[in-house]
């Protein structure tokens, strides 16, 4: 029941969720949480891609996003290798620069983009376009006539406005676009509300139920300048269980076969969508990509075999699967508050220099995170506390629950783990702090792929009244 003062009132509230354990030794690591790299020396800083996170902070400063470049491209070639006859699309909304998109071209896999800004990206980095797909909702006729210029080799169409527009510009620039038609399978995924992606009530894709779906091919499929290549799917992110796209690739394949029956029109691909989960603290447990592979593959032969109907090439969009395990952010620990509770109880609140200007999921998706003193070691008695930033925000929250020694102190670095999808991506100037860098490790040396913002750059744009 809920306390009249308030959730951080009731009993039992300090002592954090259900499935948070009191560690036997908090300076251990979760291996699961942390990038293949990551471990901690006899003094018990935190070292990635062999290089000492104290020693990172002494010259690039804190907070920082540190991105285990070794972690990020095994990720990249399980899932291309597990997927061998399918195309991966690598989720550039997660996190892209340039150096990331080369990486992405290296091993093998496509790219997604969601705005002409992304694509920006992958020009400059030299991004086969051919190997690029182009999302989104709302596409501008300018960011339209750019995909088309460059050649994308997909874009994904979101509604009947978008196909006339893609259609008139095709045949203005005199090219034909290659087009997929993003559909809704109807399926709830068992995730956040806001990243569930396939039930009806929602901006993303044309119904199936509806009717909108195969009225979408046949627009598609009229349109002089567009080559409808097929249709895709997702069902949402952070995903775990294979029942929903069990049930949504039965749904899109059934529109398939009836195009063809209907229409006469052979789809050549089928984006199945993906939005793999990744482990943020010990609740989770993520699939390997083998074992992902083997499911969805068996669910889509099954489903062709049912229909009588040749199995269409495949791609998938891993998501934050990639990216996401392969970066922790640290930062350093500038007041540490002791805060009565009900009860005689206390929570301890660990104020760093960051929060939610570069993590806003804790603040926008109730998300669930961990966390590990990075700097030292401690004999100290872990005891519950709470990671908070410092922006003037009650909600403002990096790490919500998480037993950490009980001598943290200021000057003590904090890091945490999978923070490599949407955390800069989304990062924010509020309170006109500074987005944090992007460094990359590996084999012990340090390189910046997005330098630290300045005051020079968050001035740059204020013009007024100079």
């Amino acid at each position: 029941m809920t306390h009249e003062a308030g959730w951080a009132h009731a009993p039992g509230a300090f002592r954090g969720p259900s499935w948070l354990r009191t560690p036997a030794d908090p300076n251990d690591l979760v291996p699961q949480l942390w990038s293949t790299t990551a471990h901690k020396d006899d003094a018990g800083v935190l070292t990635v891609g062999g290089v000492p996170l104290t020693d990172l902070v002494a010259e690039h400063g804190s907070p920082a996003y540190v991105l285990d470049e070794q972690d990020f491209r095994t990720r990249a070639r399980a899932f291309r290798d597990a997927f061998a006859v399918y195309d991966v699309y690598y989720a550039g909304k997660a996190f892209l620069s340039t150096a990331v998109a080369r990486w992405v071209a290296e091993e093998g896999l496509s790219l997604d983009v969601c705005s002409g800004g992304e694509m920006a990206v992958a020009e400059r980095a030299g991004f086969p376009m051919e190997r690029v797909g182009f999302h989104g909702n709302n596409k501008s006729e300018a960011e339209l006539r750019r995909a088309v210029r460059n050649g994308v080799g997909r874009v994904i169409v979101d509604s009947f406005a978008e196909i006339e527009r893609l259609g008139r510009i095709a045949a203005e620039e005199g090219a034909t676009a290659r087009v997929m038609v993003r559909v809704t399978a109807g399926v709830e995924a068992h995730t956040h509300e806001y990243i569930a992606t396939a039930h009806e009530d929602q901006k993303f894709g044309f119904s199936i139920t509806a009717g909108d779906a195969l009225e979408a091919v046949r627009r598609v499929a009229a349109a002089g300048a567009l080559e409808l290549r097929g249709l895709h799917s997702h069902i949402g992110s952070q995903i775990f269980d294979s029942s929903g796209f069990e049930v949504a690739a039965r749904r899109v394949l059934a529109l398939h076969a009836r195009v063809s029956e209907e229409l006469g029109v052979e789809m050549p691909e089928m984006d199945l969508g993906g939005g793999f989960g990744i482990a943020y603290t010990t609740q989770d447990d993520p699939a390997d990509p083998a074992q992902l592979a083997t499911e969805m593959t068996k669910i889509v032969e099954h489903e062709c075999r049912a229909l009588g109907i040749a199995q269409p090439a495949l791609s998938i969009e891993p998501g934050r699967a990639i990216v996401g395990p392969s970066v922790c952010t640290v930062y350093e620990v500038g007041t540490v508050k002791q805060v009565s509770l009900d009860g005689g109880a206390s929570r301890s609140y660990v104020s760093v220099d960051g929060g939610m200007s570069d993590n806003i999921r804790t603040a926008l998706y109730d998300a669930d995170y961990s966390c590990t003193l990075a700097s030292r070691r401690s004999d100290a008695v872990p005891v519950l506390g709470r990671v908070v930033g410092k922006h003037c925000e009650a909600g403002d929250i990096v790490v919500k629950d998480e037993f950490l020694p009980g001598d943290l102190a200021p000057g003590d670095l904090v890091a945490v783990p999978g923070t490599g999808a949407y955390c800069r991506s989304m990062a924010s100037n509020y309170n006109h702090l500074l987005r944090p860098p992007v460094i990359a490790v590996r084999d012990g040396a340090s390189r910046v792929l997005v330098r630290r913002e300045t005051e020079d750059d968050l001035l740059a744009t204020d013009v007024g009244d100079l």
